[in-house]
Formats: C-alpha cells, sequence, structure tokens
C-alpha cells in the first residue's frame, strides 16, 4: 500500500514538473515573441530609408561610382554657365589666425593639403599592413606585383619624358606613372565571379606598390625650396611618435595630436604636406596586447558578469555593474586589435565617400570647351594618354612576365596572362593619383587643364579597355576546368 502510494506521488509529481516546464517554455516563446515585436517597434523609420544606402555602401565598386559621379558634376559645372562660381568657390580663403600665427589658404588647397594628408595617411597604414602580414610580407609573394608595379611606373614615364624632353611640360613625368586603386577596382568587381579573388589581391598589391612609388616621387622631385627649421621641428614630432609606438601606447588622440604637429611642420618645411601622413602612419602601434586565447577566456568572465547585473534589473537603463562590464569588455576587444586596423577600419569609409569625391569635386572640372581643342594635340596630353595606356599595359604586362619567366614569381592561383594584361589596361585609370601630380607638377600653370583633360581622356580609355578584356575571360569554374 505504502509503495503504491509513493509510486502515484511520485507520478503525480513527474506530471506537474512536466506541467510546470511546459509552462516555462510557452512564457519563454512568448517573452521571445513579445521582445521581437518590441525591437521591430523600436527600429527607427528612417532604417528603413536608410538601409539601401547602407547595402550599396558595402558593395565593391560603390565608392569608385560616388567618385565618378562627382567628377561628372565637376566637369558639367566648369562648362556652364556658372563655371565661373565653380573656380570662386574653390579659391575662398578661410582659415586660422592667432596673434602673429597665420594660416589662410584657398578651400582647394585646404583640400589638396589637407584632406588628401590623411588620405596618405590611409595609404601610409595599408602599405605598413601590407609588408607586415599582407601580400608584401613574403618576399616570393611580392616579387610579381612588385616588378609589374615598376614597370608600370618605369614605362610610362619613359613614354612621356620622350613626348616633353626639354619642355615646359617636362616637370609632369610622374602624372602617368599613377593607378587609382578606387576606379580600378571597381571595375573589376563589375566582373562579379568572373574575377579570380587572387587577381583582385594582385591589382591592389600592384596599386600599392606604385603609391609607395609616388610618395617617393613626390618627396624627391615636387618639393619647394626647404626650411630646415620646420623640418626640424617636423622631426622631433616624428621622433615624439616613434616614441610613443615603443612605449605601447595605444590612444588615437596623442597620435593625432602629435599627427597634426607634425603636418603644420611638414606644410611649412616646402616637403610637400600629404607625407606627413605617410610619416604619421608608420608610427601606428601594429601589435595586439592580447592573444586570442586570452581574449576569449577574459571576454567570456566579461560577459558572465554582465549576465549577473541582469539578473535584478529593474530599469531600462543599464546598472552601474552592467556598465562596468561593458567597459571591460569593450577595454578587451580594443586590446585584442591593432591601432593600425581600427585607424585603417575606421577611415576606410571616410575616405571612400566623402574625401576621395570631395577632391574629385574640387579638381575635375576643367573647361572642356575652351582647352579640348589645344589639348588634343599638346604634348603633355599626349605624353599623358600614351603613358597611361600604352605604358602602362606595356610596363606591367612585359615586367610581370620577366620576373615570371625567370622563376623569381609564380603566378597568382586561377591567374591567366589574360588576367595580366587586363589588370594592366586598369592601371592606366590614373585619375586621383595623376590629378594630383599633375596639381603639384604644374600648380596654376595653363598647362594643369591640359593635363586635366589628358588624365580624363587616359582614364576613360584605360577603364573601356580593361573592361573588354577582362569580360570575356572564363569563370573561375571554368578555369579551373581547363586547367585540369
Amino acid at each position: 500500500m505504502l509503495n503504491w502510494r509513493v509510486g502515484i506521488e511520485c507520478n503525480e509529481l513527474i506530471i506537474c514538473e512536466s506541467c510546470e516546464r511546459k509552462e516555462i517554455s510557452e512564457k519563454r516563446i512568448a517573452m521571445e515573441s513579445i521582445t521581437k515585436d518590441k525591437k521591430t517597434s523600436r527600429e527607427p523609420p528612417i532604417d528603413k530609408i536608410t538601409q539601401p544606402f547602407k547595402t550599396f555602401s558595402k558593395t565593391e565598386g560603390s565608392s569608385s561610382i560616388i567618385l565618378l559621379l562627382c567628377t561628372m558634376a565637376a566637369l558639367i559645372w566648369a562648362n556652364t554657365a556658372w563655371g565661373s562660381s565653380y573656380i570662386s568657390l574653390w579659391q575662398t580663403k578661410f582659415g586660422i589666425v592667432l596673434g602673429s600665427f597665420v594660416l589662410v589658404k584657398p578651400l582647394l588647397l585646404w583640400i589638396n593639403d589637407g584632406l588628401m594628408a590623411v588620405f596618405f595617411f590611409l595609404i601610409g597604414l595599408e602599405i605598413k599592413r601590407e609588408v607586415m602580414v599582407g601580400e608584401l610580407a613574403a618576399p616570393r609573394k611580392a616579387i610579381l606585383p612588385f616588378a609589374a608595379a615598376l614597370g608600370g611606373m618605369l614605362i610610362p614615364a619613359a613614354f612621356y619624358v620622350a613626348l616633353n624632353a626639354g619642355t615646359a611640360g617636362a616637370p609632369g613625368f610622374g602624372i602617368p606613372m599613377a593607378t587609382d586603386i578606387a576606379f580600378a577596382l571597381g571595375v573589376l568587381s563589375l566582373m562579379g565571379k568572373r574575377i579570380p579573388s587572387s587577381l583582385k589581391v594582385f591589382l591592389t598589391a600592384v596599386a600599392i606598390i606604385d603609391d609607395m612609388g609616388a610618395i617617393i616621387i613626390i618627396a624627391l622631385f615636387y618639393t619647394a625650396e626647404i626650411s630646415w627649421i620646420s623640418l626640424a621641428i617636423g622631426a622631433g614630432f616624428l621622433l615624439g611618435l616613434i616614441a610613443f609606438n615603443l612605449a605601447h601606447v595605444r590612444h588615437p588622440l596623442i597620435y593625432a595630436f602629435f599627427g597634426f604637429g607634425l603636418w603644420l611642420a611638414i606644410l611649412n618645411s616646402g616637403i610637400h604636406a600629404t607625407i606627413a601622413g605617410v610619416l604619421l602612419a608608420l608610427t601606428i602601434p601594429a601589435r595586439v596586447r592580447i592573444n586570442p586565447e586570452e581574449f576569449l577566456e577574459v571576454s567570456r568572465k566579461y560577459v558572465e558578469e554582465f549576465d549577473t547585473a541582469c539578473s535584478d534589473m529593474t530599469s531600462v537603463f543599464t546598472t552601474p555593474d552592467q556598465r562596468a562590464a561593458l567597459q571591460k569588455l569593450e577595454t578587451v576587444c580594443q586590446h585584442v586589435e591593432t591601432p593600425l586596423q581600427r585607424m585603417e577600419h575606421g577611415l576606410h569609409y571616410w575616405i571612400a565617400f566623402a574625401i576621395m569625391p570631395i577632391f574629385a569635386l574640387a579638381n575635375a572640372g576643367v573647361n572642356v570647351g575652351g582647352e579640348l581643342s589645344s589639348a588634343l594635340n599638346h604634348p603633355v596630353t599626349l605624353g599623358v594618354v600614351v603613358g597611361l595606356v600604352v605604358g602602362k599595359q606595356l610596363g606591367i604586362t612585359f615586367f610581370a612576365w620577366l620576373a615570371v619567366r625567370s622563376g623569381l614569381a609564380i603566378m597568382p592561383t586561377n591567374v591567366t596572362w589574360r588576367h595580366i594584361y587586363g589588370v594592366s589596361w586598369l592601371g592606366g585609370i590614373g585619375f586621383t593619383m595623376s590629378l594630383f601630380i599633375a596639381i603639384l607638377a604644374f600648380g596654376g600653370s595653363p598647362m594643369l587643364a591640359i593635363a586635366k583633360v589628358g588624365i580624363l581622356i587616359a582614364s576613360l580609355i584605360a577603364g573601356a579597355g580593361g573592361w573588354l578584356i577582362l569580360r570575356g575571360t572564363s569563370s573561375v569554374s571554368e578555369t579551373m576546368t581547363k586547367m585540369k
């Protein structure tokens, strides 16, 4: 009898526990549904409007589309009845006056000396990353893009010099040496899956080495009279930045403050101010404070602390314990990522969707009607067009072939010689960097407008030619099948 009663009580207890679990499960599902509904209801209406733009900004080539639109806007603006307003806007002067300290420049120079220094800072970060852990880290990997980039600089410059030696246009030899990575990758992305990822890596490496060459050319050949006092002050700021790096200082504001001092000193030294951006980038720390294993262990601990603090939550605001856990988690997240990576990631969209389009809008405007007839037969225009269109394809392809033929380098995976030749055409899209070097070479000279016409024509031809060549290539799967 006793066993029978105990059995009944046990069965009732099991049934009750089962019912209780079922009830808890139903409540949990109901809470999740309510939470989901609340999340949906809390979603700001503006997100529905901005979501297409967020999606667009993440697609490859989106920045090149914005750049192209700004270029077209500048050309249209400069060739309408409002063309004078285009010139007067960029010549508007403003700046800082503090006692005897005066820093007043036209808006165009703030863009070309200031915003472009930030652009070169990003280039410097990319160069440092590639040299440390990227395609330029291993000598055998770096040989092919290095050889291609070297040919893509020397041969175009040789063509330009052959057409302009001994003339007033001779200083522009650096114009056809440049490659616009944004436009080149933008055209490449139009091919979709037809293009192997290794080809994109190759083009990026070539463009980065190309940028390194452009930086050296600017420093050596496009420098005015040097102020040694300003240069010494700049050296002091640079030594301070190096000391911060060696002391493992990671706060970005310290580097920003000393970086501004470096930029100001270089600006007044006679060397172009954009070099300061590259020098600053080389001092940014590129090592983590904790390894991934430590990060996982510590972050789990802080997540558990946050979870514990949620148990007695009675307000929509976070509690002091929750905030403390979140701050610890934020700190450990910063320590597992290098400052170089954080800055590079943070600057990418600002450069792609703000600084470069503003530069294009301010510099691409040229009165085509007034300059086209005289520009087409001018040695500067011919030198730029022949250098970018013919010189780039010959230089990149031939030097890459020499590197592979000699056994110093190997072809990237799934990449054919037609791919390399197509990319050599895309290397002829000079645009941003070519415009920048043209400004340094010719300043306010009438030949600047002539050089701009050549850059626009050459970039258009090179982009179209590269697209046509790469459009006829096989897809990655077809290439692999043929190789088998």
